[in-house]
């Protein structure tokens, strides 16, 4: 199987067979933003379902609700969460879910906000439904 990795010697993702283990830094990864037109957030690593980004909003988040299920890990800022329904405060460290089709967004954070961003499963999600609850 043939994983996607991002090449910290090269500062570029790269495919590769070998996948037993990688590792990105925070730092490289955020040496790439802002990527092509202007985007808060670069591509380190795929492998199967899995895609897993650095995402870096400036001022506001502009999201819309994704495909698939996705998982934040803050890696530094602090700021709140709308989950579509409620707002919940994160600091460094903070796991975040959103399902696919679920309106979500960081609001009112630090002007240095990384999160790490892992889109996994098939679209719709893995339980196959969307925040409307239909398959």
């Amino acid at each position: 199987m043939t994983a996607t990795i991002w090449s910290e010697t090269t500062m570029s993702i790269s495919s590769s067979k070998d996948i037993s283990t990688t590792a990105v830094s925070l730092e490289a990864a955020l040496s790439c933003l802002p990527g092509p037109g202007g985007s808060r957030s670069v591509s380190v690593f795929e492998h199967g379902t899995l895609l897993v980004k650095l995402y870096a909003p400036r001022t506001k988040d502009p999201q819309l609700p994704h495909t698939r299920d996705e998982v934040y890990v803050v890696a530094r800022g602090k700021g709140y969460f709308w989950d579509g329904e409620k707002r919940s405060p994160f600091a460094p460290g903070t796991f975040l879910f959103a399902a696919a089709g679920r309106q979500h967004r960081f609001e009112e954070f630090d002007e240095d906000l990384a999160v790490w961003v892992m889109y996994y499963g098939q679209e719709g999600g893995e339980a196959g439904e969307t925040s409307s609850g239909k398959r």
